[in-house]
């Protein structure tokens, strides 16, 4: 790929999830494996154990630019979709990988025994798949494209998601540092405050402006955090001005 950096999504599967019976850790997670690379998540998606759904899912990002983490789904039980539903929205038949194969007769034959063919059949990738190396048992996930599907075990997930940015995707490492900050508005409004927030990003073009109203409680009074996100130079001059506005409208601050 090119020194570009692409924009980052998650997909999440699982009824588990979507019943709330398993409470997610992925999406905390990702967030934090990207964040030590320099790089963001631009979206995720829950999507319970349904083929249709998540195959249109997968027709709709495959055909995006977009880097995409899918997390979950890639086993051989009945309510495991996910290498159907992403040969079916490329538009691909399932094969066994060669690379696959090889790893899981490896794993097998370190348990001194032959796979049966349900569990060869855990390498049957949409065709033109690359295998993710599993450091936990060998059982591979697949990238196909930018692509990447990992299953939703987290001691096996979390070190073939840094294998995949790691090895494809160091060069968009820290490519765009990032700086934050913010202030506490005591008993500020966001309507109050619409103006002022637009008014920044006019004056300083790229800083995203961000609002996080908290209604108070019988410990802290209602206030917003109230601040700037975007190139490290320009945060402090954008934050001033986010200061000298909120005296100006008649509020109270405290820093963060």
């Amino acid at each position: 790929m090119s020194g570009a950096m692409k924009g980052i999504g998650a997909i999440i599967i699982g009824d588990e999830i979507t019943l709330g019976r398993r409470v997610d850790k992925h999406f905390q997670k990702l967030v934090e494996i990207l964040a030590v690379r320099g790089l963001v998540l631009d979206w995720a998606l829950y999507i319970g154990d349904d083929r249709e759904r998540l195959t249109g899912a997968l027709k709709r990002t495959l055909a995006s630019e977009d880097i995409v983490f899918s997390f979950g789904g890639i086993g051989n039980t009945p309510d495991d979709h996910t290498r159907q539903a992403a040969a079916a929205a490329a538009g691909v038949e399932l094969k066994l990988h060669p690379d696959a194969e090889r790893e899981i007769r490896a794993r097998f034959a370190e348990l001194k025994t032959e796979p049966t063919d349900l569990q060869l059949a855990l390498g049957n990738f949409p065709d033109g798949s690359r295998i993710i190396p599993n450091p936990y048992n060998r059982i591979p996930g697949f990238s196909l494209g930018d692509h990447h599907f990992v299953p939703g075990f987290p001691q096996m997930a979390w070190p073939m998601i840094e294998w995949v940015l790691d090895s494809a995707y160091s060069r968009c490492f820290h490519q765009h540092p990032t700086g934050e900050a913010g202030i506490l508005v005591w008993q500020g409004s966001e309507g109050a405050l619409i103006s002022l927030m637009r008014q920044i990003e006019v004056d300083f073009p790229g800083v995203k402006v961000f609002s996080l109203p908290f209604l108070g409680s019988n410990e802290v009074e209602r206030h917003i955090e109230l601040g700037v996100r975007g190139a490290p130079e320009q945060v402090p001059p954008a934050m001033e001005g986010i200061r000298r506005g909120v005296v100006a409208l008649g509020f109270t601050f405290d820093e963060k």
